[in-house]
């Protein structure tokens, strides 16, 4: 694991189209699927996950990925994808919010709600709500 993501000044394209965090004993592949994003950003977190790095993905057809060497297991990372926020279109891309890797093998905090992991504005649910969730998401 790198102890300092700050250090980190960008992703290298990956070769490997897999979804999720991979390993490959020397750096990471990462791999996201969304085919109507418009930005994919990788975010690591320091030790004390006080610290958020953020590093765009590159677009191959609608996977979005990149290689990151010196990062391996343990790393806390997350993503956020940028798109239109478009309810009744399907739509409910917030990049205020922090997400979860879909393909993740653990989550280092729990779980639980905060109203900043709500995606859609308490008061009208047409606008995106403009919490960042970073400080509750897990």
């Amino acid at each position: 694991m790198l102890r300092d993501p700050a250090a980190i000044t960008g992703v290298l394209p990956s070769s490997s189209i897999a979804q999720g965090a991979h390993y490959d004993g020397t750096g990471t592949r990462f791999g996201l699927y969304s085919e109507h994003a418009t930005d994919v950003e990788l975010c690591l977190f320091d030790d004390a996950s006080e610290r958020e790095t953020r590093l765009s993905l590159t677009r191959t057809d609608n996977l979005w990925h990149g290689y990151l060497p010196g990062i391996g297991p343990g790393q806390r990372y997350g993503y956020r994808v940028h798109g239109p926020y478009a309810p009744k279109q399907g739509h409910r891309f917030n990049a205020k919010k922090l997400l979860v890797d879909p393909y993740a093998r653990a989550i280092d905090r729990e779980a639980r709600w905060h109203p900043a992991l709500q995606g859609e504005d308490a008061h009208d649910p047409a606008l995106a709500d403009a919490t960042d969730s970073v400080a509750a998401a897990p």
